[in-house]
């Protein structure tokens, strides 16, 4: 559904732009209908940047990102809005993508002009409350409010609820979950795997081993713009290939050891 091709992004920098920074290189995977394929990383990896690639809202340097076999660079206009009904992003902030002055309801009012400026106020509510039922919201519960009168984890939801509006098959989940706590996390991870089983391919953004682990059909590892490692997620983790990716899991904190146990190799100072 989704394939990029050794696709990377280079950036000018430096007062004349005399000076290239290799933020993406080559990097190649696929996603899947029903697939969640996670990237994981450090900061500054590549991740996010090759997540704007794929919405269109960063150019790439070279290579090729195709979706259903067509390459989106060709998109225009018309074929652009219709790669926006299919393929959506959600992104880590979920209180930035709502402005604070004006209630939520105004979010959904933008895709109905956008998208469905034809259909009836009425029928637009009937596809909004279902979409809003979907992702466990309560149309009650949400519309009419002012983002600062909603939890993170509820307007996440609710950016997720404006996606399924749109129909589409592709979803770019961008640290959707680093900013909320621990039991609205595992809440918002569910519904992923819901939308999964729903037939949506989903690129799962992440710089948590942990998360990636617990969702993801396939990993992608990368290292300073580079996949260092990708494959099966049981496989990745189980039997690590690359250094970097050993390093990595070496490096996650184990809830059955506490810092400073013996099993730590922590010697106390007298």
């Amino acid at each position: 559904m989704l394939k990029l091709d050794r696709v990377s992004k280079v950036y000018k920098v430096g007062a004349f732009g005399g000076t290239e920074l290799h933020a993406v290189g080559e990097a190649s995977f696929e996603v899947l209908p029903g697939q969640i394929v996670a990237l994981i990383g450090e900061s500054g990896s590549g991740k996010s940047t090759i997540g704007r690639m794929i919405l269109r809202l960063s150019p790439i340097t070279s290579g090729t990102i195709t979706f259903e076999g067509v390459d989106i660079t060709t998109f225009r206009r018309r074929g652009l809005k219709e790669y926006y009904r299919r393929v959506q992003g959600v992104f880590q902030d979920p209180f930035s993508s709502f402005n604070p002055i004006f209630k939520v309801d105004r979010a959904f009012a933008t895709v109905r002009g956008e998208f469905f400026p034809e259909t009836s106020r009425a029928e637009f509510g009937g596809k909004l409350a279902a979409a809003l039922e979907s992702v466990a919201l309560n149309p009650r519960d949400v519309l009419g409010k002012y983002p600062h009168q909603l939890s993170g984890g509820q307007l996440q939801r609710l950016l997720v609820a404006r996606a399924l509006l749109l129909d589409i098959r592709c979803l770019v989940a961008d640290e959707i979950i680093s900013m909320l706590d621990a039991s609205t996390r595992v809440d918002v991870l569910n519904l992923l795997g819901d939308l999964r089983s729903r037939g949506l391919g989903i690129v799962f953004i992440t710089h948590d081993l942990s998360l990636g682990h617990y969702i993801s059909d396939q990993t992608v590892i990368l290292r300073g713009g580079v996949v260092v490692e990708m494959g099966p997620t049981e496989r990745v983790f189980a039997h690590p290939q690359h250094e970097y990716t050993r390093m990595l899991l070496a490096s996650v904190p184990q809830l059955h050891a506490r810092w400073g146990s013996a099993d730590d190799h922590v010697v106390a100072s007298p």
